[in-house]
């Protein structure tokens, strides 16, 4: 269990979390949770107006949102129970979307009861968490932030902030589970692997970008057909386009991770 690793996980989410958030147009920064409903306050350090109508949400501090966070969020998902790395991909995703949808998607990871509650059942089935779940979970937070309205305008830093979680998460879990001296190898190893995935689908995009084998029946031209044809095309090449995003960040972040390990003593990494 990872009951000394509150720290590096709130480290973790406050860099990502960043500053004062105004953007109208995403419903987190209005009290009523949706865009122009209630008073537009704005997001700060990941403490939202719609999560937290009441508070002065532009004059918040550091030492006003760490026991929020605490109590909010870490305690709801019992994250002093979880194993190291698991627990940063639990406790990253509650912060974005809620402790209950994020214990869901974990207990549906680790085969536990899936009630968005932590309580023995998920704590003792997540004893066993390793690199695989961490991975899995990351993989359904970022296929549940592609169904958001507002995924268009905050793709690339959302899928970005995942990859990041997935790599820190499985350099966490390396160091806790006395594999550190392995740690490097591995973290190089999944960041290669994503590196690969990413040009095997930029092949793919490029093939499908120079037309594919776009073609008419009969040999007679037909503009419906050849126009479906072409939309089949763009939709595809945009389902290629955000997987090889995802890879190539998956394999920026792990290289960073392993980058991170390189000058320091393996054997006494502590992350």
């Amino acid at each position: 269990m990872a009951k000394d690793n509150y720290g590096a996980c709130l480290d973790f989410t406050l860099q990502a979390e960043g500053g004062l958030s105004k953007d109208r147009k995403d419903p987190g920064n209005w009290t009523g949770g949706k865009v122009g409903v209630g008073t537009f306050k704005g997001t700060k350090y990941g403490i939202s107006a719609a999560s937290f109508p009441h508070l002065d949400i532009a004059n918040l501090t550091l030492a006003d949102v760490k026991p929020i966070y605490k109590t909010r969020y870490w305690d709801a998902v019992g994250g002093d129970s979880l194993p190291a790395g698991f627990d940063l991909a639990v406790w990253d995703y509650a912060v974005n979307s809620g402790p209950a949808r994020a214990l869901r998607e974990a207990q549906a990871i680790i085969g536990a009861k899936v009630d968005g509650k932590i309580g023995p059942e998920t704590i003792t089935k997540s004893a066993t968490a390793g690199v695989k779940h961490i991975q899995s979970l990351c993989a359904r937070r970022l296929s549940f932030m592609r169904s958001l309205k507002i995924w268009s305008i905050n793709k690339n830093g959302w899928s970005a902030r995942v990859a990041k979680v997935e790599a820190k998460g499985v350099a966490m879990y390396l160091a806790a589970t006395g594999t550190s001296a392995a740690a490097r190898k591995t973290l190089a190893a999944e960041g290669q692997k994503a590196s690969d995935k990413a040009a095997t689908l930029a092949n793919q995009g490029a093939l499908f970008g120079t037309g594919g084998t776009v073609g008419v029946s009969a040999g007679v031209p037909s503009w419906t057909g050849f126009s479906l044809a072409m939309v089949g095309v763009l939709l595809a090449t945009l389902v290629i386009f955000a997987i090889y995003r995802k890879n190539r960040q998956r394999a920026e972040a792990y290289r960073a991770e392993a980058a991170a390990l390189k000058d320091r003593p393996l054997e006494t990494v502590s992350l």
